[in-house]
């Protein structure tokens, strides 16, 4: 497979901070990576650079003759004043036809007003135009940064397909694991300012990931010891090292240059405990909302029990953010009531960030919040000590709010939540601009957590982890309680639509008298000839299929793995294309 792309010696800091240093890897043709790591870490930094849009310190990115570059930020800016249309024009380099190739990924996204203003869109309609803008453009390499952020789930499973079936070289950064798992078969690691590669799927790479963790560190242990006994002989009288040879003091040096190396791994720390919440949470009775003729909700009615989690799920713009701002009484009802229990305390997680001033630094602006922050009854934390918990060190917590980058927005935004031990979670969107180690921890929180949680989410793996079922909001103020997690819902919803379809279809058959006696339908002679011939493809493409499986598990490196990834899903086609043939002639046999 031809490499389209060498990345070689890749080095960037920003002020006195290292983000990454000599970073080195291919891209070969029709490869899929996606690249995780740490907020901070300069994954963004790293694709600008790639794509030619950031200048690096150091290092070199070649781009095989003629291959074009198509990328997708993950701040979506428009000129102001411009229409749907004229933000979704294509670039003067893109292939003929592209401008009508938009309209039509716009209108399966959901995008159908051309002449809208851009400027009363929401991030994710700014984020499908784009989208749109840049698949129809049909660039050699795709790079996209975070491109599930603020789309629904349908959206997400929509793009998910479509890159699953493209044969585009793909470099993608996205915290989204099962848009991960699905689309790419190669995850490259950012950490301690190198990049680490794994084939295989998400399972594979946290697998991999402790095994390189526990191999370092134990390598780092075997350092420290020689460097302790190395230092002895270092410090005797210059007389006893007396021509000794220089290398030996050239590696002692060496030594003690790698053994400052840290190898610590430092997390958000969410050990915050909830207060105690009664039997009565709340209740909603006959609840409805409209805004003009958009009816939002219509006559709901819930009894919400202790400890219960619940996930929201639908549309965007089908009323799920008002629905939580009702509930709080941010928002009222048209009609009916909201009945709250007297030990309830909301935490607030909003999906427009913090509200905090700008201007003011971190550490002033949770001092207004409070200056003894008290958890889990009892326990007292200064507002320093507590940002120190989620990762703001002393010199971040001198940063001004207006400075922040997204995730330590999103960190700073979870922490003035937390500060208050809440015992009743409502978070919107919370898994935009969270790393996936941020998200993995939080996560473990709200399974492991003592009181209520209501959440919307786009992040189907974070759904699966949390839930125990899902308001699920179809449109026209209707809401639907669904008893399981998103994957249970998807396969319902699935299975509900592939049953109206084929009664659909049964209705629109021509109803015929069927004669008195049928005889059964024989396979002809050439239909068993194809039926057997199939059988024995059919094993010979299972076994292949399997060895593929077996090696992106193994993690193992192979010099044409993007090959094998090819070839992956050009044998999935065929098998199920050969199964229904089969399926087909057997019912006949």
């Amino acid at each position: 497979m031809a490499v389209s792309l060498q990345i070689e010696n890749l080095t960037k800091s920003v002020g006195d901070r290292m983000l990454f240093a000599d970073v080195t890897f291919g891209v070969n043709e029709g490869d899929k990576i996606g690249i995780i790591a740490k907020n901070g870490t300069g994954k963004t930094t790293m694709l600008r650079c790639i794509a030619g849009k950031e200048a690096s310190d150091s290092g070199k990115v070649t781009l095989r003759s003629g291959l074009r570059i198509g990328m997708l930020e993950q701040v979506i800016e428009f000129p102001s004043g411009i229409t749907v249309e004229e933000a979704a024009k294509p670039d003067p380099d893109a292939p003929e036809g592209t401008g009508e190739r938009t309209v039509v990924l716009l209108t399966q996204m959901g995008v159908t007003d051309m002449q809208a203003r851009v400027d009363n869109l929401s991030g994710g309609q700014k984020k499908r135009i784009a989208l749109a803008r840049l698949i129809a453009s049909e660039p050699d390499i795709l790079i996209l940064d975070e491109p599930t952020n603020h789309l629904d789930i349908s959206t997400i499973e929509w793009l998910e397909q479509r890159l699953q079936r493209s044969r585009s070289t793909l470099l993608m950064v996205t915290h989204d694991r099962y848009f991960l798992d699905r689309v790419c078969r190669t995850i490259i690691e950012i950490d301690f300012e190198q990049a680490f590669i794994y084939h295989g799927n998400y399972d594979n790479y946290l697998r991999r990931r402790e095994e390189r963790i526990n191999a370092m560190t134990q390598e780092q242990a075997k350092i420290k010891n020689t460097l302790r006994r190395e230092q002895e002989w270092m410090n005797r009288q210059p007389q006893a090292r007396a021509g000794k040879a220089q290398y030996r003091i050239d590696a002692f040096y060496d030594l003690k240059e790698r053994s400052k190396v840290n190898l610590s791994q430092q997390n958000v720390s969410l050990n915050v405990n909830s207060t105690y919440i009664g039997n009565k949470i709340f209740e909603a009775e006959h609840i409805s909302k409209s805004f003009g003729d958009k009816k939002i909700v219509g006559d709901f009615s819930y009894i919400f029990a202790r400890y219960e989690k619940v996930g929201i799920v639908g549309p965007n713009g089908v009323g799920k953010s008002t629905f939580i701002k009702m509930l709080q009484g941010i928002i009222a009802p048209d009609s009916g009531r909201w009945d709250v229990g007297e030990t309830v305390r909301f935490g607030y997680y909003s999906q427009n960030g913090i509200s905090l001033p700008e201007g003011k630094k971190v550490i002033d602006a949770v001092r207004d919040l409070a200056e003894d922050i008290v958890v889990n009854e009892g326990m007292h934390f200064s507002p320093m000590q507590f940002l120190q918990h989620f990762l703001f060190t002393p010199k971040d917590q001198q940063k001004e709010i207006s400075k922040l980058s997204g995730g330590e927005r999103a960190r700073l935004h979870l922490a003035t939540v937390l500060m208050r031990s809440p015992n009743f979670l409502i978070l919107d969107e919370p898994t935009n601009d969270l790393d996936i180690v941020t998200l993995g921890i939080l996560e473990q929180y709200l399974a492991d957590f003592k009181g209520c949680v209501l959440v919307i989410s786009h992040d189907r793996f974070f759904l699966d982890s949390i839930v125990d079922h899902l308001f699920v909001f179809e449109g026209e103020g209707v809401i639907r309680d669904f008893p399981g997690n998103y994957s249970e819902y998807r396969a319902f919803a699935a299975e509900k639509a592939r049953n109206q379809s084929a009664a659909t279809e049964a209705k629109s058959q021509p109803k015929t008298e069927r004669p008195k006696k049928e005889r059964p339908q024989k396979l002809t002679f050439k239909e068993r000839m194809e039926l057997e011939q199939l059988e024995i493809e059919l094993e010979k493409l299972n076994t292949e299929k399997a060895e593929l499986e077996a090696l992106f598990a193994s993690g193992n490196t192979a010099a044409d793995i993007g090959e094998k990834s090819l070839r992956f899903s050009e044998l999935c086609e065929i098998l199920d294309e050969k199964e229904m043939r089969w399926l087909e002639l057997s019912e006949k046999s």
